[in-house]
């Protein structure tokens, strides 16, 4: 309206709270997420095996089950080590971090790469940042977007898990086991946040999601491969340091008390994992702004 006219007034209603501001961007990322039937059916998908496994944990402590297959097999089928395993470390490393890492993969490989792109494609961010949010709303925003997702499909049913067999299992068995927990949700959390880095700055620097999913690949992927070739080759174990995936399972080997595979230092991996986490938060931060300067 015109400005002579002076009928204008300022906003007058109730203002979001500022710590809180920055869950307005999942609550509108995921109306269009979930709106695609198929990225509903893979979501469902990753938790068919976190479902299994507490099914076969179940079934592992049930007295009429274990009879049944102690005169099947001739055996003494004891409760909790049905199929030959125990709940230890190596149990959850191997039957549930590892495989429900593959699923926060190609979480992160579907939706990462549209989280940003859009906005920065489409020249969004001063929409954004003109208005009382901050940059750093806007990079939290966006990575919890991811993180929640995750956080549904890694140490949420991962810890269902634990304490359905703490349950079943007694004798305090989850107080003597605590270090798994702490693995679990820690451990998940490493994946979380260095997946959601990842897949954000490749999103923000990377303006079609094809590209960016190209770039996620080759990180994962490429890099790996290319760190397990320097190994083979040299003589080294240098090469892991490339490698995203070798570096979380010696972490994760470590937190977990499982066996181990590698003479790695642990701290280094640690050292290394961080150093990725903060490469590509600087990478993040410094391409979120209002303005951008186009050379000509």
């Amino acid at each position: 309206m015109a400005v002579y006219e002076r009928n204008y007034a300022p906003y007058t209603g109730e203002l979001t709270n500022r710590k809180s501001r920055f869950l307005i961007l999942p609550k509108y990322a995921y109306q269009e997420i979930f709106a695609s039937k198929a990225f509903l059916t893979f979501f469902v998908a990753c938790f068919v095996w976190p479902a299994i496994l507490m099914l076969f944990t179940y079934i592992s402590y049930n007295a009429n089950f274990l009879k049944m297959i102690s005169m099947m097999t001739q055996t003494n089928a004891e409760p909790g080590s049905l199929f030959g395993f125990a709940y230890n470390g190596n149990f959850f490393l191997a039957a549930f971090m590892v495989p429900q890492y593959f699923m926060a993969f190609f979480m992160s490989f579907i939706v990462g790469p549209a989280l940003i792109s859009g906005d920065i494609r489409n020249n969004g961010l001063p929409l954004y940042l003109s208005r009382p949010f901050r940059r750093a709303d806007y990079i939290l925003g966006k990575f919890s977007v991811l993180a929640i997702l995750l956080s549904l499909i890694t140490w949420v049913p991962g810890l269902m898990i634990y304490g359905l067999n703490g349950y079943l299992a007694g004798n305090g068995w989850i107080f003597k086991n605590l270090k798994i927990a702490v693995a679990i949700f820690f451990g998940s959390w490493i994946s979380i946040i260095l997946l959601s880095l990842i897949s954000l700055a490749l999103s923000a620097y990377m303006k079609w999601k094809p590209l960016a999913r190209l770039g996620l690949f080759g990180v994962f992927l490429i890099a790996g491969a290319l760190g397990s070739l320097i190994n083979l080759i040299v003589g080294t174990q240098w090469g892991t340091l490339l490698n995203v995936g070798e570096l979380l399972r010696i972490v994760w080997t470590d937190m977990f008390g499982a066996t181990r595979f590698y003479d790695f230092p642990v701290w280094l991996a640690w050292l290394a994992l961080i150093s990725f986490c903060f490469f590509f938060l600087a990478l993040l931060v410094r391409k979120i702004k209002a303005y951008e300067v186009v050379s000509s």
